[in-house]
């Protein structure tokens, strides 16, 4: 099984916590939102994950791979163009 987690946008109804960092990586409880989804979808069989970024990508990016992409099978898709709600899936 795949999904795909989009986290391309600029979490603006988030500021002033998404002024420094995307909101993949804002935190509740100590994990971030992109910890917990990917936990979720272990938690349901998903093997392989594409995270499509753009809003402080390359954070992201730093943060799976110092985390070992959480044990996933992870991708990454960069919008180089932010392309809007759910652009991603293009």
């Amino acid at each position: 099984m795949k999904a795909m987690i989009l986290a391309a946008g600029l979490g603006t109804r988030l500021r002033p916590l998404t002024n420094s960092r995307p909101k993949a990586l804002v935190e509740i409880a100590g994990r971030t939102l992109l910890e917990i989804t990917l936990s979720r979808l272990r938690n349901c069989g998903i093997c392989d994950v594409i995270i499509n970024v753009h809003h402080f990508a390359d954070l992201i990016l730093e943060y799976l791979k110092a985390n070992d992409n959480f044990g996933r099978r992870v991708a990454a898709s960069r919008e180089v163009v932010l392309l809007d709600t759910g652009g991603g899936l293009n």
